[in-house]
Formats: C-alpha cells, sequence, structure tokens
C-alpha cells in the first residue's frame, strides 16, 4: 500500500504541473475575439466590427475572469483525471482508451462546476458593447448578478449543465484520443521529435474535441449571453437551446463560432498537454 506521504506528493505535482499547463495555455490562447452569431458575419468580420465600434481593448473584455480561474481551472483538471484514472481501470494492470476517456469526461464535468460561475462572468462582459470607463469592472459585474440573481439557475450558475456538456464531451475526446494514441506510437530516442510528436497529438486531440463540443457551446453562449428579447427568457435548459437553435437556424447554427474556437484550443491543447507531461516528468524528478 502506498504510503500518505508519496499521495500528497504525486497529488503536489499533479497540481502544478496542471497549473503549469494552464498558466502557459491562457497567455497563448485568450486574446482571440469570440464571435456572436447575432451581430458578426464570421471571425475576421467579428474582429473588424470590435476594433471599429469598441476599439482595440475590446479584444481583451472579459480577460479577469479567464486569468483567475485558469491556473486553478487546468490543476483541477488535471489532478482529478489522474484519480479518475484510478477509478476506471475497471480491474486492468494498464490504462485503456476507456479508462482515459471516462477519466476525461469526469475531470471535464469536475471542471465545468468550479469554472461556470468565471464563465457567466466573462460571458456577461464580452457581450457589453461599452467602451472605456463606461466598461463595468469583474467585480461589478459579479456583484449585479449575484445581487439580481442569486448564485442558482439565473445567477453565477446559469448554463452550468451546457458548460458541464461542453468542458464533459472536450476532455472526453481530449484526453482520450491524446493518451491512447501516444500508447501506441513507437517512442522515439531524440527528444525533439518526441516533443513534435507531443505537439501533434495534442493539436489533434484539441481540434477533434472542439468540433464535437461546439453544440453544447453554442448552447452555453445563447444560456449565459444576452436573450433575444430583453426581459424574456427563450434559451434555457441545454438540450431545449440545441433544439431550438437547430429547428429555427439550421444545424450549421450549432457550429457557428467553429473557426476561431479550433485556432485557440487546437493549439492550446497541444500546449497544455505537453506543459503537463514535461513538468510532470521535472517535477517527478525532483521531489521524488
Amino acid at each position: 500500500m502506498r504510503d500518505i506521504k508519496d499521495i500528497l506528493k504525486e497529488a503536489a505535482i499533479q497540481i502544478g504541473s496542471g497549473g503549469s499547463a494552464g498558466f502557459v495555455e491562457i497567455q497563448s490562447g485568450k486574446t482571440l475575439a469570440k464571435t456572436d452569431p447575432k451581430y458578426y458575419n464570421g471571425v475576421f468580420d467579428c474582429f473588424h466590427k470590435m476594433y471599429k465600434y469598441e476599439g482595440i481593448t475590446s479584444y481583451w473584455k472579459g480577460i479577469i475572469p479567464p486569468i483567475l480561474a485558469e491556473t486553478p481551472k487546468r490543476a483541477v483538471k488535471f489532478f482529478t483525471f489522474e484519480q479518475y484514472k484510478q477509478f476506471f481501470m475497471f480491474g486492468s494492470p494498464i490504462a485503456t482508451p476507456l479508462t482515459f476517456s471516462l477519466a476525461g469526461l469526469g475531470a471535464g464535468i469536475t471542471e465545468a462546476v468550479l469554472v461556470n460561475p468565471f464563465e457567466v462572468v466573462k460571458v456577461t462582459l464580452q457581450a457589453n458593447r461599452a467602451t472605456g470607463k463606461e466598461l463595468p469592472s469583474t467585480w461589478a459585474v459579479t456583484k449585479q448578478i449575484v445581487e439580481k440573481h442569486g448564485f442558482g439557475s439565473r445567477g453565477l450558475n446559469k448554463g452550468v449543465t451546457a458548460t458541464m456538456g461542453r468542458n464533459g464531451v472536450f476532455n472526453m475526446i481530449y484526453f482520450g484520443f491524446y493518451h491512447s494514441v501516444k500508447g501506441y506510437l513507437p517512442k522515439v530516442e531524440e527528444p525533439w521529435k518526441e516533443f513534435a510528436m507531443k505537439v501533434g497529438i495534442g493539436f489533434t486531440s484539441g481540434t477533434l474535441a472542439s468540433c464535437v463540443n461546439i453544440p453544447f457551446d453554442v448552447a452555453k453562449s445563447r444560456i449565459q449571453g444576452p436573450q433575444p428579447i430583453p426581459g424574456q427568457i427563450k434559451y434555457k435548459g441545454t438540450m431545449r437551446s440545441i433544439f431550438i437553435v437547430y429547428r429555427e437556424e439550421g444545424w450549421l447554427a450549432l457550429y457557428k463560432g467553429l473557426l476561431p474556437k479550433v485556432m485557440r484550443l487546437g493549439p492550446g491543447g497541444a500546449i497544455m498537454l505537453v506543459v503537463y507531461d514535461y513538468m510532470h516528468e521535472f517535477l517527478t524528478a525532483k521531489f521524488k
């Protein structure tokens, strides 16, 4: 049986590696503007109109909530993935693709519950068309949401099931594909080849996961963002919102924003997994 000291040390290494991965990934990806399907015709039109009407600083609207959430969020994701992985071994001596996928699903759902309040604040800030001093602070928006709607399904936890679906599906594919493919490929001796291989698998993992989970992301944006008619809640419930979008706008509408999503989560996914792998190796060698 493993000593409690070894378990705690391994947990600290996992959390440190995951936090490092999240910190590095957020620096690389959060400057991409998020498309608004109601007002923008594609990512480049979004960039153009935001710069024209709101100024260059609008590209960084809502950056504070992700910065506050990203490092602990990724630490939790990678730590819980390792714990779920042990749970889903099903008696097998080695982890299988099913193990990786189910562990990723569990980690994604856990991550979503913790990060959803930050997502609500971020989306509210990004939907605000004010500029300069007129733009409310992150704290002011958070306070306003809590005072008006509380912490429940209309407040800071609005759209939590959609966030769970988005993060759960993403991480199921993300971790499942990366670790399964990496395990099947032959090991290489040259460090640069190993690095390139991991980056390639990580990029593919992030891209595939983004393509599959985007309907949940669209539903999340509709639920957490401004409703079409003020005072009336049209988008409520994940599957209901997906069905409304499909019925009124067609199935292609469920993939709106795919390009900027892939532009961020393809490279971002590669960065996170590679940083986690190397940081985990470094911390293990140094402290074990």
